[in-house]
């Protein structure tokens, strides 16, 4: 199925849908180190982006009508600064809210189905009536703002086009979910929100895909000491039973999340080992890591906490590895980018501030191919029909 991706970023939701079944027609992406990246694993070989059309520049600059007819995805992680949790919280008087850019693209392609990612904050509740005027605008793309006009009086049209019954024109059923990475398997407690939506012409119904991993399980998993003797932790070296009373049965057929230990599986210990950078690509000790109140790292025997990119550089707390003496060191890429469930084949261009810069930003592959399969699965069945 073909697709057009938006803010590609360094490819983490392009890999997951590439697994998912969708071929994209181009990949737009402004950052040059991002696309540097892309393009050096096109170089390399690789299968999943070898025939990706990268194009480097501003999204608003793509005129996207020609597409009309010839993909079937719209997809992309619009810039998330302006709602990041970490960020300065600007949302609509933000210049790099890139939403508009994103809603233009479906109005213009009028694709089959989207499929937008970004971050937890956007569905704070002083960004609440921002969110919903994203959601209207997505399910009415044609409804365009007018010269001139305020984006609360922009919400109000659309919410009167709404309720008013009308469906002529382009219209999409849009879901919207706020998961954790860590519910689908993901090592990382990663919290974002989807924007999916389907042309309502092809009357699909949908909902997100239901959580297959849970906290509960890994705790009993550790519990019954399975997942230590899976490690080969010794008995001596194994926290202490929890307090609390442990559950004699799982409580449902969800799978233990996966912690950072199981991530870090078969990777050498960059701190220690100097065979690591020549056996893994992106796997070199990074010096200077400390813990201090609020910044502590990721406990090994838990999924990760949130990587994040940073706007004043690399953040350490959410970036360190938090052994179980209590020492800390940073991750090193390749280990940031099992976390990211990128493939040991990816290799990431740049400095190390600036590939974890640029995971930091990612959506996880694992993730993005889960979503997307789903997306596909149902396409598929409506054209069959």
């Amino acid at each position: 199925m073909k697709s057009i991706e938006l803010f590609a970023g360094a490819g983490g939701l392009g890999l997951g849908l590439h697994e998912a079944g969708f071929k994209p027609v181009n990949v737009i992406e402004w950052d040059s180190y991002c696309c540097d990246t892309i393009r050096e694993n096109k170089a390399r070989g690789m299968k999943a982006v070898k025939n990706w059309k990268v194009t480097e520049g501003d999204v608003r600059e793509v005129d996207f009508k020609g597409y009309e007819g010839a993909v079937r995805l719209v997809s992309g992680g619009p810039p998330c600064q302006p709602f990041s949790m970490g960020g300065k919280h600007a949302a609509y008087d933000d210049a790099r809210d890139m939403f508009p850019q994103a809603i233009r693209a479906v109005r213009e392609a009028k694709p089959q189905a989207f499929l937008f990612e970004n971050v937890k904050g956007l569905t704070r509740a002083s960004f609440r009536n921002y969110f919903e005027y994203i959601r209207l605008q997505l399910e009415h793309p044609e409804i365009k703002s007018q010269r001139g006009e305020e984006w609360a009086d922009h919400l109000a049209r659309l919410q009167q086009h709404h309720t008013s019954g009308s469906r002529s024109g382009l219209n999409y059923r849009v879901v919207t979910q706020l998961v954790n990475s860590a519910d689908y398997g993901v090592p990382q407690r990663r919290e974002r929100v989807f924007f999916v939506g389907f042309r309502e012409d092809l009357e699909i119904s949908w909902h997100f895909p239901l959580q297959t991993h849970s906290k509960e399980a890994l705790l009993w998993d550790q519990a019954r000491g399975e997942y230590w003797d899976r490690h080969k932790v010794a008995k001596k070296d194994r926290p202490k039973p929890a307090s609390r009373p442990v559950l004699r049965e799982l409580p449902n057929s969800l799978v233990p999340w996966r912690t950072t230990r199981d991530a870090l599986v078969g990777l050498p210990d960059p701190e220690f080992d100097p065979r690591a950078s020549e056996l893994f690509l992106n796997h070199r000790f990074q010096p200077g890591a400390r813990s201090y109140t609020g910044h502590t790292g990721s406990p090994l025997d838990e999924p990760a906490k949130t990587l994040k990119a940073g706007v004043h550089g690399v953040p350490g707390g959410e970036n360190m590895l938090l052994r179980p003496n209590g020492s800390v060191r940073y991750f090193s890429v390749r280990e940031s980018a099992r976390l990211q469930t990128f493939p040991d084949n990816f290799l990431f261009h740049g400095s190390w501030s600036e590939t974890m810069r640029q995971l930091g930003n990612a959506v996880p592959v694992e993730l993005a191919r889960i979503v997307g399969e789903n997306v596909a699965e149902h396409l598929s069945a409506r054209k069959a029909a």
